[in-house]
Parts: structure tokens; C-alpha cells; sequence
């Protein structure tokens, strides 16, 4: 009898072929609309493999309907939406696709904070709403980025590669990270600092790590209190890892200068959102990964991940890797 997988929104063909040449497929077909949790309630007590996507959370509740359920495959390198200790309790396994988006993720995350710095999403706006009249000294002015200091929090794959394009600005490059890395240090010429002091120092400060426990609102009032008037916050890794209202509070009275966002605590973002109203804050829609090469890339390892965990193989990419596979 065949494994029966479901796919919780439209994939590329070329992944959803590998799952339909080895299982009975069934995916929840549209592009832009979650699956609605009551069908994904349903479908979970029947299969075998469950594919899905950083909108779904998959936590306590949703795997305890599951009767033969051994893996659970997400299109993402994060995986804050997935219950591990429900899961690995179960021995149900849970997959990601590190690596295959970060040179396109660091591309975004260095876009974004030149985007932000030089007021591009502005500038484009006021020409476009025919405030354009004349050329002035101080018009839409905004801040260098050759030269200056970026302070990385998170020096994993993806801080790293901000890293490279930051040294290719001639910028300084300040980095805070769990455990420090004197390697990376000696190969990419960046210097390791504590929270405060890079904070302190920093004209860009780039979050760039997981959300776990532990980074839930790591940065709040007191740490942007600590910044420059005239630094930029750039956030590319998970909203909850800032606190929006701290932000605002901050944007508004000064404190900083400018934010760039591609998350948010809550995604999609509501349009009446604080954040939203203010023309120092550069936004965007969980774009980081977004070029056609690495989803499609993403989609793909997100199949062979769990193709690999119902075949009984090794899968390299399993997250919680003792349970590896339920019988």
C-alpha cells in the first residue's frame, strides 16, 4: 500500500512530481491561501507524510490526531511553527532546507538595509505621486553605507554571507553570536563583540538569528535605546525576535533612524499595523528567499527530505534526529 502524503499549498512541478512517482498525493492547491485548519485536522489522521509550509502550525493539538504520521517536511530553514518535543515524543520526524537559500536570503537582507539607508522605496513614492518639483541639497536624503559599521547578530550561514557583501562596502563588520567563531573572524577580516557594545557601535544592526525561546524579543526598548540616533535596524530573520511596539516607539521618537522588515510577529502583517504608517520604515513580504532558483530548490529538497524519512533512509536534514522514523 502506498504512503498517503499531503501538501499543504501549490508547489513547484518539479517537486511535487518526485512525491507523485512514489506515493498518493494529495495538495491543498492554491498559491496564496493557507489551508484551512479544520481540513488540515482532518488530512493529518489519515497520512503518512505531511508537507508544509512556515504558515502552518503544526503543535501539540494537530499531531495528536495523527495515527501513522512519521514525517513532517518544512519548506524552510526555520521551524518555530512545528512543536519539536510534540513531535520527536511520537517519533514523528521533522525536516527543513538549510543551506539552499542563503546566498539569496543574505542578496535580500543587504537590498533591504541599502534600500532602507538610501530611501529608495520613498524616493520611487514621491516621484510617483508628482511631489517631484525641483532638485534641492537636502532632498530625500539619506545614509552611506561605504565605509561604515554593520553590527550582525546571528553569525550562521546567512550572517556570514551578509558578511562578505558588507567587507565588499569596505564596512566594518561587528558580530554577536551564541558561541564565537575566531575562524570565520580570521577569514573574513569581522570582529566579535558583545550585545551592547555592538549596539552601541553599529550604524546597521542586522538580526539575523532563529527565533527560539531564548531570542524572543531580544531586541526591545533598552536595546534600542543603546543604538545610534542615526542607526538603521534591518530584520530578516523572525518578527517575534523584535518588539514591534519597542520599534515604533523608537522609529517615532528618534531613537533610531530608520528599520528595514521582512517579518513580522504576526504574518501577513495587518495593514493597520503602527509600523506601517511611517515613511522611515522600509517593508516587505517574507521575501527573503524569493527567487525562482532557490523555492524551487527549496521545494525540492523539501520532497527528497521526505521522501528520504518514509523510505527508511538517512535524511541529513531531519531536525529532531533521534525519533528519525515512527513504526
Amino acid at each position: 500500500m502506498r504512503y498517503k502524503v499531503f501538501v499543504t499549498r501549490s508547489i513547484p512541478e518539479s517537486a511535487r512530481k518526485k512525491l507523485e512517482a512514489l506515493y498518493a498525493v494529495e495538495m491543498w492547491d492554491s498559491e496564496n491561501t493557507p489551508v484551512p485548519r479544520g481540513i488540515l485536522e482532518t488530512k493529518i489522521e489519515e497520512i503518512d507524510g505531511l508537507y508544509c509550509l512556515l504558515t502552518e502550525t503544526i503543535d501539540e493539538e494537530l499531531l495528536s490526531r495523527s495515527k501513522n504520521l512519521k514525517v513532517v517536511s518544512n519548506m524552510a530553514v526555520g521551524y518555530n511553527n512545528i512543536d519539536i518535543t510534540a513531535a520527536s515524543k511520537r517519533r514523528i520526524s521533522v525536516t527543513n532546507t538549510p543551506g539552499v537559500l542563503t546566498e539569496t536570503t543574505a542578496d535580500l537582507t543587504f537590498s533591504l538595509l541599502m534600500a532602507t539607508a538610501r530611501r529608495i522605496v520613498e524616493a520611487s513614492d514621491y516621484l510617483r505621486e508628482g511631489q517631484w518639483q525641483t532638485w534641492s541639497p537636502m532632498q530625500l536624503t539619506g545614509q552611506d553605507i561605504f565605509g561604515a559599521t554593520i553590527g550582525i547578530i546571528g553569525m550562521g550561514r546567512i550572517g556570514e554571507a551578509v558578511a562578505k557583501r558588507a567587507k565588499g562596502f569596505d564596512m566594518r563588520v561587528l558580530y554577536h553570536n551564541r558561541s564565537r567563531k575566531p575562524e570565520v573572524e580570521n577569514h573574513l577580516g569581522i570582529e566579535y563583540a558583545d550585545l551592547q557594545s555592538l549596539l552601541k557601535e553599529a550604524d546597521y544592526v542586522c538580526v539575523m538569528t532563529p527565533l527560539t525561546p531564548e531570542t524572543k524579543g531580544l531586541i526591545g526598548k533598552d536595546e534600542l535605546s543603546l543604538m545610534k540616533n542615526s542607526a538603521i535596524l534591518i530584520n530578516t530573520a523572525r518578527g517575534g525576535i523584535v518588539d514591534e511596539n519597542a520599534l515604533y516607539e523608537a522609529l517615532v521618537d528618534g531613537t533610531i533612524w530608520a528599520a528595514g522588515l521582512d517579518v513580522f510577529d504576526q504574518e501577513p502583517v495587518d495593514l493597520n499595523h503602527p509600523l506601517l504608517t511611517l515613511p522611515n520604515v522600509t517593508t516587505l513580504p517574507h521575501i527573503g528567499s524569493a527567487s525562482i532558483k532557490t523555492r524551487t530548490t527549496m521545494a525540492e529538497l523539501a520532497a527528497e527530505n521526505l521522501i528520504e524519512v518514509l523510505e527508511g533512509r538517512t535524511c541529513k536534514n531531519v531536525i529532531n534526529s533521534e525519533p528519525q522514523r515512527r513504526v
